[in-house]
């Protein structure tokens, strides 16, 4: 991984010494291009000590295609152009800024280009060769591959000239290139709002919030680099990438938190370990206090030096205090006496253009720049499947309002809609500030004693999601099954938010069985191969949902494997972030109401794991939305324990605007009713009777 083992393209210089240009010779080398600035632009140039214009070797065309030309330079050529003569084209355009193994076969009658070992483009010479040079086609020997001339901004790895074809496939794997990457599933505590841009709190100390983020340094082929090397976090500015500078008499701008220490990011680089290097990192400097700029993490390793393929940026971040009202939606509420809910009379939030804000449905982050996850101990604006389904069943009705966004990840315990400020927004409270703010005083606190601190109980509250993960682990060690539950209770209380409670209550059995998982998986090792990690999961899986319901697919692994990061050899942190994804979403399935869904054949409910974008996608065909009505289930991602969202399904549709959306099914009532002994209706019944959905849709898994 030495710095001497990359180089820039216009130093590339590949020699031809004995080798006549009739002879068969291949070419390999990887290939990292950024974007270029203008186009056409020429790779690598065909050079003769005795011919004054060079002839093209390989050419990025005006539609980032690669082009390869024959070995040819004539001293009696009649070309104007050298596009007219015969060459292979790429099939696709050339990808930038990343790695890409190039392959050129070049012989007397055919041209083969590969990209990482594949055939992609190819010429046959035989008859082209002669029309286009003209019958005086007097060629002349090759001796120089060039990139001196190149105007492309471009780095080259393990280049190498062979004499004979048949190389390529294996100089393809023989020494790939590294590149620094940000592992977005490692990503906690931030909020990605509806334009792409991360949100995330900080500014003074006392509100700023801790945010991890891992980096991985691996080759092409996904296999972490074992040679030691540190990575360095720096805040700069989203639109020049220059550092943000350092406030006089004022913290760093980035901090990074060691054993509960904060250093300024530049001190603390963090060390790669097994290809990977985990960051815990806050933002001292508010974007309002930098002309509303946004900002970005970058990442580089500067012992390495300074190449684009060991440096990373994160996506444009907006810095805000924990206050700021864009937590809440931009969209402005206001009173309207057309706006009644049916139950109490009271008024409805009425949006600007006069839409009603119905209590079913919490508004997309596409309408909004509002943040995806709405924090704990905000007002209640509608109505979870808890009081709707329940109390709509107790009273013989047949309609359910159930749905919230998961864009919106707000959680509603009441049909009253808050009232709004006089500003005309909304401001939604954070989980992290004062106890003030919650709807419970601490007077409303139970007289007996729990085993659990109240200390602790408000540690939880004000923790973010990967403390309250390392919180758990810690309690489900010692404390008994109806300690967590009281606890899960008490959090509720303090917070605001009963959403919690189902979480706190599974993470005994969570711990516990994923600590068993594991010891008979790995046999007591550090590391255990994916294969039999496989295996070993399809077991437990099946366990877990009782094996009355289908097991885990190749697709659904792959999914798993992508949410945790696994490789080939799979350590026990990748496995404990797979556990926390998978438990949950088999606690759901192993439900009697939920389990039909999962085990229906005809129809297919849920077709196995899939990502948000394969959802998309299978409601396009031929780039053209499906009916509206048409929806797929599936489970998030993005939420893993001890979040409150884990193990929910998630409805994307296509709405009657023509627009895909992603509406989080709450199963809380579920929790709730199987506590109380209330019977359950099944959730297709209560997913037909939504005015929205219409009919179910197809996956359509890529290949």
């Amino acid at each position: 991984m030495g710095v001497q083992d990359y180089s820039f393209l216009r130093d590339l210089q590949v020699e031809f010494k004995n080798y006549e240009v009739t002879n068969k010779f291949s070419l390999c080398f990887w290939l990292y291009l950024n974007e270029p600035s203008t186009l056409p632009s020429t790779i690598l140039y065909q050079e003769h000590p005795d011919v004054t214009s060079h002839a093209p070797f390989l050419l990025l065309d005006d539609r980032k295609k690669i082009l390869l030309f024959p070995s040819l330079i004539s001293s009696h050529s009649n070309i104007t152009s050298w596009r007219e003569v015969a060459h292979a084209v790429s099939e696709s355009e050339f990808p930038t800024k990343k790695w890409v193994h190039v392959g050129c076969e070049v012989t007397q009658d055919l041209l083969h280009l590969y990209f990482d070992g594949k055939i992609v483009g190819e010429k046959c010479l035989t008859s082209s060769l002669s029309n286009d040079m003209g019958s005086d086609n007097s060629r002349i020997s090759l001796t120089c591959i060039s990139g001196k001339n190149s105007q492309l901004d471009g780095y080259v790895h393990s280049s190498e000239l062979f004499p004979m074809l048949s190389t390529i496939e294996n100089h393809y794997v023989k020494d790939p290139p590294v590149q620094l990457s940000i592992d977005s599933s490692s990503a906690y505590e931030i909020e990605e709002d509806s334009d792409g841009v991360w949100s995330i709190v900080g500014g003074k100390a006392s509100c700023r919030r801790n945010f991890d983020i891992d980096v991985t340094l691996m080759d092409n082929f996904s296999r972490p680099m074992t040679e030691e090397a540190e990575v360095v976090a720096s805040l700069v500015y989203s639109d020049d990438n220059t550092l943000v500078e350092k406030p006089v008499d004022a913290d760093a701008a980035l901090l990074t938190s060691y054993d509960g220490i904060e250093y300024a990011s530049s001190d603390r680089p963090s060390k790669v370990i097994s290809g990977r290097a985990s960051f815990k990192l806050k933002i001292s400097q508010l974007s309002s206090k930098c002309d509303n700029r946004l900002f970005r993490i970058r990442f580089d390793i500067p012992r390495l030096g300074k190449y684009p393929f060991l440096e990373v940026f994160s996506r444009p971040i907006r810095c805000i205090s924990r206050n700021r009202s864009t937590r809440a939606t931009s969209l402005m509420l206001k009173k309207s006496s057309l706006g009644i809910h049916l139950l109490n009379g009271s008024q409805s939030p009425v949006l600007d253009d006069g839409s009603y804000d119905r209590p079913c449905i919490v508004r997309e982050a596409k309408q909004s720049p509002s943040s995806k996850r709405v924090k704990l101990g905000q007002e209640k604006l509608c109505a979870n499947f808890k009081d709707d389904f329940v109390l709509k069943q107790a009273n013989g009705g047949s309609r359910s309002h159930s749905w919230t966004s998961e864009d919106n990840h707000a959680h509603q315990n009441s049909l009253v809609a808050r009232p709004v400020s006089h500003g005309g927004a909304e401001n939604f409270s954070s989980d992290s500030e004062n106890s003030e703010t919650t709807n419970s005083p601490v007077d409303d606190l139970p007289s007996n004693r729990d085993p659990i601190s109240d200390m602790v109980v408000f540690k939880y509250c004000l923790a973010d999601l990967n403390e309250r993960r390392l919180l758990l682990k810690e309690m489900a060690m010692t404390a008994k099954e109806e300690e967590l539950v009281t606890f899960a209770e008490r959090v509720s209380l303090f917070s605001g938010c009963s959403h919690h409670r189902h979480q706190i209550s599974i993470s005994k059995r969570l711990i516990e069985e994923g600590i068993n998982c594991w010891n008979l998986i790995s046999n007591y090792n550090h590391h255990v191969p994916w294969e039999n990690l496989v295996s070993g999961l399809q077991e437990h899986f099946l366990k877990m949902t009782f094996g009355r319901i289908r097991s885990l697919t190749h697709q659904d692994f792959n999914l798993l494997r992508r949410v945790s990061g696994c490789q080939d050899l799979v350590s026990q942190d990748n496995f404990e972030k797979l556990w926390c994804w998978l438990y949950p979403v088999a606690f759901t399935l192993s439900q009697q109401c939920i389990s039909s869904l999962w085990g229906s054949t005809s129809p297919v409910w849920i077709e196995g794991f899939i990502t948000k974008e394969e959802a998309e996608s299978s409601l396009t065909i031929l780039g053209a939305l499906q009916e509206p009505g048409t929806y797929i289930l599936r489970f998030p991602t993005s939420r893993s324990w001890p979040h409150p969202d884990a193990g929910n399904l998630v409805v994307t549709y296509v709405g009657s605007d023509y627009a895909i959306h992603h509406r989080l099914i709450s199963l809380e009532f579920i929790y709730s009713s199987g506590v109380k002994g209330t019977t359950i209706r099944p959730i297709q019944d209560m997913l037909l009777e939504q005015p929205e959905l219409r009919r179910l849709g197809r996956i359509v898994r890529s290949l």
